[in-house]
């Protein structure tokens, strides 16, 4: 073999090998760990991880895994929630704060890919309930949580309507409420600010990380392996 075919070959190889390591970091694992993993040991705090490799303790509802949302289908792959290692920084102190009382944080929606942002836009096509993906929301920045509150025995607060309900009664400037209602969401939104989180005005389940709207918008997706 000549010395110009060996270097070429020698150069296929190494595109060849690049273009498949590139291809596999464009998904994230569902698998999880076996044992947990400790969320202060990780060296990139914009990288995208699986929230259940860092706890067991939250409850997870991903409701756009199912057909239960108001969009009537299912449109991701697989139950599963990643978000930036800042953002589960934040959210595990918010919920070890919520356990210390006898609650815990119940999830419903995480990280959402570019990708089903737009399949999102294409069934519901009105910004005043799906981000335009034109413009990415900050659930496709890994900054952003859909929660509520379950108690000790699993059962959720009354919040006063469902999760997804785009009426002025998901609102938080929303009065015509029963006392027990507001005191729920005062709760949550109380504890979750004092954890880095910023609340949305017209949604009590929507929370954005402080720092997460100036990180990029991602199509990393999700390979479904447990």
């Amino acid at each position: 073999m000549s010395k110009p075919t060996f270097v070429l070959r020698t150069l296929a190889v190494f595109v060849l090998v690049l273009s498949l390591g590139s291809c596999k970091s464009h998904y994230l694992s569902t698998q999880k760990s076996a044992t947990l993993l400790d969320i202060a040991a990780e060296p990139d705090e914009q990288a995208f991880v699986n929230l259940q490799n860092y706890s067991r303790d939250f409850v997870l509802d991903m409701r756009y895994a199912t057909p239960q949302n108001f969009l009537k289908e299912k449109v991701y792959p697989c139950e599963a929630c990643f978000l930036r290692v800042k953002t589960v920084k934040s959210l595990l102190a918010a919920n070890q704060s919520f356990l210390s009382k006898g609650y815990r944080i119940k999830i419903y929606d995480c990280y959402r890919p570019l990708s089903i942002q737009k399949k999102m836009w294409k069934i519901v096509p009105d910004a005043n309930y799906v981000a335009n993906p034109k413009r990415g929301s900050i659930h496709n920045r890994g900054g952003a949580v859909d929660i509520s509150l379950v108690d000790a025995n699993g059962v959720e607060l009354d919040m006063g309507t469902p999760f997804d309900f785009f009426g002025k009664e998901a609102s938080h400037l929303y009065e015509s409420l029963s006392d027990t209602i507001k005191a729920n969401r005062l709760f949550l939104k109380e504890t979750m600010l004092q954890h880095e989180f910023k609340s949305f005005d017209s949604e009590w389940w929507h929370y954005n990380l402080n720092t997460g709207s100036s990180d990029p918008v991602s199509n990393l997706k999700w390979r479904c392996e447990d």
